[in-house]
């Protein structure tokens, strides 16, 4: 497998803070690596160097001659002087090029929801810049994307869209993201930047995590090891070892490289003791609530009251009104109609999307301070310095200013800021942008015994299975809909629905056939009695009965195709031009395949019934 890139003992550091030294690592063709470390290891840094955007301070990156390189930011940026469509196909310099593809960009653009290329993007909100900046990716032809958050501000429905185009993309690539399913489903290697070094693994999210555990233990058990070998040594130099001979010397030796030796760092937990504020019987109720913007209903006549202890997730497209209705539940926005009550001892606590506006030039401390010295938790006070501690933030960098830290970092320190106010409901939206994975498993666990309402808005579909226990669903028309359980619940009941619907278009199809006049009811659905009758003359067409008595003979046959098609691609991975010609053939086959099979499905249900009769 050939090699694209190769970084050969690269360090960076920022003043006096080294983030990585001396990292040596290659990316091979077809590689799909997810990177991932807490927050401030250097991430984002290493993507940035990777993608030409910033140096190393030591050590080399070697790229492969022509290779073509793709890199989306965590905050994408675009040329207001520049129409959307344009900043999308920007540098495309040959008319043809630019023609073909300007039709693609559009359909792209509106199939994800932005339905004016001709827009200046100056009033795309985060989640269109996003998603704007992908259709830009996946248009202009690359060997290496190199990706920095691609899922925040995403919604379900577009992550499970990137999923796609990302397994149906032929070249390689390297992302950060937190969304652990995400993860699982598109990566073959994980990166993990910890402690200034780089750990690889040949596996996906999942695979990784046992990985991890494995080494961690080999390594505390290598450490008891040399504990005891040193015990032993200490013991034979406090005799009295004097150096005369070469052994003596070596045993010396040994004892001294034991005595210096780099002790295995643990890593820090963010422990997030849970401030205690009571509750009274009353909490948070919603009676008749309504929210219109320019004539669109958002959501009409919501009734719901938030129980003691209960973890309610809130779910729907991107711009349907979750946030909206996150404003109405603090206060913030006056509903249409309605009311909204609170119980006399609610205390919110507020974790936004975006971070309140940080003061760069205050001290860490002093920020958690203005909030709180102390609070009270079940286990006893515990002071602002103490919980910085807790969150990861050591003596030096709570004297720091807030400006040092990284884009994470804030987010962590914001989230910290919030729980130190001793809340009885949090509110959170879209709590799992920009925090690692490491933080989220321990807020994940902190709200999971969390004393209290959560209510979060969220398209993490990890977060929403451990933490969820109930779900508001934004669905079309202003509905929004009441559901127990978590998102893979939800899922579930979601995939049934769909079946069940499809079920029963493909039944009136059968029974009514394709001949109705326009705003004719299909024969069949009339009465019971035309149902019953029309059933018991179901029969296949001649041309039916032959199609079905050769239709697996045609699925086998493509699906040798495309295997023919795979191995051919295999073949000509460094024929650029062939492989998008074979990849296109490929795409055609899968649609041909998939629709055959489709058929199969509808020919067999039949010929079941028809058995039946």
């Amino acid at each position: 497998m050939d090699n694209l890139l190769v970084a050969e003992k690269i360090t960076k550091s920022y003043g006096v803070r080294t983030l990585f030294r001396e990292i040596s690592f290659s990316i091979h063709e077809h590689d799909r690596i997810g990177l991932i470390g807490i927050n401030g290891t250097g991430k984002s840094t290493l993507l940035r160097i990777l993608a030409g955007e910033e140096t190393v301070d030591d050590g080399s990156v070697i790229m492969n001659n022509g290779l073509r390189i793709a890199y989306l930011p965590q905050k994408p940026e675009f040329d207001d002087r520049k129409t959307l469509l344009e900043n999308v196909i920007h540098g495309l310099q040959a008319k043809d090029e630019y023609r073909n593809l300007s039709g693609e960009a559009v359909s792209m653009l509106r199939k994800l929801g932005l339905d004016d290329p001709n827009g200046n993007p100056s009033v795309l909100s985060g989640g269109q810049r996003k998603r704007a900046a992908l259709v830009r990716m996946f248009l202009v032809p690359s060997d290496l994307m190199i990706l920095d958050e691609p899922t925040n501000h995403l919604d379900s429905a577009m992550t499970e869209w990137l999923e796609e185009m990302l397994k149906k993309y032929s070249g390689t690539y390297i992302m950060i993201t937190h969304d652990r399913y995400f993860l699982d489903e598109v990566t073959n290697r994980i990166w993990e930047l910890d402690k200034g070094k780089l750990y690889t693994y040949q596996a996906n999210y999942s695979q990784y995590v046992e990985m991890r555990a494995e080494r961690d233990s080999q390594m505390l058990a290598a450490e008891q090891k040399n504990k005891n070998l040193y015990r032993q040594e200490l013991a034979w130099m406090l005799r009295g070892a004097r150096a005369r001979s070469t052994k003596q010397k070596a045993h010396i030796q040994r004892f001294l490289a034991l005595r210096d030796r780099d002790l295995p760092e643990i890593d820090g937990e963010v422990v997030m003791s849970s401030a205690y504020s009571r509750m009274g019987k009353k909490t948070v109720e919603l009676h008749g609530v309504s929210k219109a913007y320019d004539g669109r209903v958002l959501f009409r006549d919501l009734d719901y009251i938030f129980l003691q202890n209960s973890r309610i997730g809130i779910i729907g497209p991107n711009g349907c009104g979750k946030s909206t209705l996150i404003k109405i539940l603090t206060g913030a926005l006056e509903p249409d109609s309605g009311s909204v009550e609170y119980g006399s001892t609610v205390r919110y606590g507020v974790f936004s999307q975006e971070n309140e506006q940080l003061d760069m030039t205050k001290r860490v401390i002093d920020y958690v301070r203005d909030t709180a010295e102390y609070i009270h938790t079940r286990d006893g006070v515990i002071t602002a310095s103490q919980m910085c501690e807790n969150f990861l933030f050591t003596g030096d960098m709570q004297y720091s200013v807030i400006g040092k830290l990284s884009g994470g970092e804030q987010r962590r320190l914001y989230l910290l800021k919030v729980l130190m106010s001793a809340p009885n409901v949090l509110i959170l939206d879209e709590p799992t942008n920009d925090l690692d994975i490491k933080t989220l498993t321990i807020l994940e666990d902190y709200l999971c015994r969390f004393e209290g309402i959560v209510i979060a808005v969220s398209h993490d579909r990890y977060f929403l299975d451990k933490v969820a226990t109930g779900l508001l669903i934004f669905r079309e028309n202003g509905i929004v809909e009441k559901q127990e359980g978590n998102y893979t619940d939800f899922r579930e009941r979601e995939l049934e629905r769909e079946a069940s619907l499809t079920q029963q278009a493909s039944q009136l199809t059968q029974v009514g056939g394709k001949g109705n006049a326009p705003g004719q009811t299909p024969a069949g659905a009339v009465s019971g009695q035309t149902w019953k009758s029309r059933e018991k003359k179901l029969r296949f067409t001649y041309q039916e009965q032959k199609e079905y008595e050769t239709i697996e003979d045609d699925i086998d046959a493509l699906e040798q195709a495309v295997s023919d098609v795979e191995a051919r691609m295999l073949a000509a991975a460094s024929q650029y031009g062939k492989l998008q010609e074979l990849s296109a053939e490929k795409d055609r086959l899968e649609q041909e395949l998939e629709e055959k099979m489709d058929r199969w499905v509808y020919l067999q249900e039949l010929d079941e019934r028809i058995r039946k009769q």
